[in-house]
């Protein structure tokens, strides 16, 4: 079968045209990718762009980030919120103040830190004049306070500072530091005040002491006085010797001056004359080393500085124009009338106050002085009343009864930490002793004399001598020293014990001279025997309900060997 030519041609055409139309495609392909490649090498340039923009606005908005706060902080400092102005203009100083105070000072110290800023050399005229105002309220304020102590004695001291003072003592500190003329006013009319409080009510009490005193006079008593058959047995009274001690009895009440039958034995008038000095000097002088107490400015606001040293904190104009484009280099970041009363003091202040063991010899120098100028007419008045307590002398065991009282009154007004009023109650203490040694020596001398007497001699008469004197002088002697050694805590204590040897030797002597003047040497050593034996009865009677001393237990066998040697004689 023979096929037509044109019939066997056709496939290869169109074969050709596929071939033709794949050329064209792939042109048209490798046309589109170069394009695209073209493109996407520009948009990884503008990826990189924004990359690039993104890494510089995020380090813009840390640098931004680090100027927040301390921006913030400088901008709350540059000013004065109305709430805390509308406070001190448009209000009565009262507790509310005293954060408001603090918070303005506050303030004030933080504005001073920044005098190089514009802003804040504008406000400090705004705050000028409130402190002004603030200084002025709290002076009204202050003295409105005092003016109840300078009108009536039946105000209570003691509640006012503890309860009023010392609740705005914040404000008195703003004062001392803020206008300080305006607290040297303050504090001058509280002193002023303060001095005639304290001058009044002890001339009253230490007169109407005086006024019991004088109903119940008492004569100096010697070992060797009133030898009669009639005189009272001597005993320890130990009521009187608890006057030696500040625990025990209440104070004499004033009001009981008015009894004209009440009396009282000296040593219960003047442990009361030196509780009632001890409570209020104590308290006085706890109140005023804290009341007025200097206290240091308070720190400025903490900041963060900018293109500073880390110690710096204050921000300058140029450091407030910075550029908010570039990064921003770290810094470091940067409060009773009734006298018959005795309050104690406390033993410190509340923490809000300062104590004065922090401030300088200078500052504790002031405050002793203002303390002094409260206190000194009521020292003078207790001066007066324990002269009066000491003319005329009383009797040797009373006196040694008040020496051990102001001893424990010193120790506790150590203890309250009080150095004028502790140099004061010294100062009695001093004066007490060379008395006690005058006293001694004249029971000594009595003594003496009478033992020399009773031997007589060729020149003088011998002095009338009876078992029953000379009894009664040894149960005076067991009295005196079982007494002094209840007084006597010390093992050792010069004074006193060197004044018993003496008293002791002077008795003995008195003994032997008596017993010389009887007959044979068996009647005397029974003699002697029979007193030995009534001393060592009376001190281990006395001793019983004393407590434990050496002392005590040298005179036991002082006596009890004598005693013995007298017993051994008489056989």
């Amino acid at each position: 079968m023979v096929r037509s030519p044109h019939l066997a041609q056709h496939p290869v055409r169109k074969a050709d045209a596929a071939v033709q139309t794949t050329v064209n495609l792939l042109d048209s392909l490798e046309s589109f990718l170069s394009t695209f490649q073209n493109d996407l090498s520009a948009v990884s340039g503008q990826i990189s762009d924004l990359q690039s923009q993104s890494k510089d606005i995020e380090g813009r908005l840390k640098s931004r980030k680090k100027i927040e706060k301390p921006l913030s902080n400088l901008i709350s400092n540059l000013i004065l919120p109305p709430p805390l102005a509308t406070t001190i203009l448009d209000t009565d100083v009262g507790e509310s103040w005293i954060p408001a105070i603090e918070d303005f000072e506050r303030r004030l110290e933080a504005l001073k830190s920044r005098a190089r800023v514009r802003a804040a050399r504008d406000l400090s005229e705004v705050t000028e004049g409130v402190r002004i105002v603030a200084a002025t309220k709290l002076r009204s304020f202050f003295l409105a306070l005092i003016a109840p102590v300078r009108r009536s004695m039946t105000t209570n001291m003691h509640v006012v500072q503890s309860a009023v003072f010392s609740k705005y003592r914040p404000l008195y500190a703003f004062l001392s530091r803020q206008a300080p003329a305006v607290a040297q006013e303050v504090q001058r009319a509280y002193v002023a005040a303060a001095r005639v409080y304290y001058e009044t009510g002890f001339r009253r009490y230490m007169r109407s002491l005086g006024y019991v005193k004088a109903r119940s006079a008492e004569k100096e008593h010697s070992i060797v006085a009133d030898l009669d058959s009639g005189t009272r047995e001597p005993s320890i009274d130990q009521t009187r010797l608890g006057y030696a001690r500040i625990e025990g009895p209440g104070v004499t009440l004033m009001l009981l001056a008015d009894d004209k039958s009440h009396t009282e034995v000296v040593e219960a008038l003047l442990r009361s004359a030196l509780l009632v000095l001890m409570d209020n000097g104590t308290a006085e002088y706890a109140f005023v080393t804290t009341f007025f107490a200097p206290e240091p400015n308070p720190p400025a606001p903490a900041t963060l500085s900018f293109g500073m040293t880390p110690t710096s904190s204050v921000f300058s104009t140029e450091q407030l124009g910075f550029d908010l484009q570039k990064d921003a280099d770290d810094g470091a970041s940067t409060p009773g009338s009734d006298y018959m009363k005795t309050p104690r003091a406390p033993t410190r202040t509340p923490a809000s106050t300062v104590s004065v063991t922090g401030s300088t010899k200078e500052e504790q120098k002031a405050l002793d002085a203002v303390w002094k100028q409260i206190m000194d007419p009521a020292l003078e008045h207790t001066q007066n009343f324990v002269k009066a307590a000491l003319e005329p002398l009383p009797p040797v065991i009373p006196l040694l009864t008040m020496i051990r009282l102001t001893e424990e009154v010193m120790s506790e007004v150590q203890k309250r930490d009080s150095p004028p009023l502790e140099s004061f109650i010294f100062g009695i203490r001093l004066q007490m002793w060379p008395l006690f040694q005058r006293v001694m020596t004249e029971q000594v001398d009595a003594l003496k004399k009478l033992a020399e007497g009773a031997t007589g001699g060729y020149f003088r008469r011998g002095a009338v001598t009876t078992d029953a004197s000379v009894s009664l002088i040894c149960k005076r002697y067991v009295v005196l020293f079982m007494s002094f050694v209840m007084l006597t805590e010390q093992n050792e204590e010069t004074m006193i014990f060197s004044n018993l040897l003496r008293l002791r030797q002077e008795l003995t002597k008195l003994i032997e001279s008596h017993t010389e003047k009887l007959g044979d040497a068996a009647t005397k050593a029974r003699a002697q025997s029979a007193l030995y034996e009534e001393l060592l009865q009376g001190l281990n009677k006395a001793f019983r309900p004393a407590p434990s001393h050496p002392r005590a237990e040298v005179e036991l066998a002082y006596w009890r060997k004598k005693e013995e040697a007298a017993r051994t004689r008489r056989r």
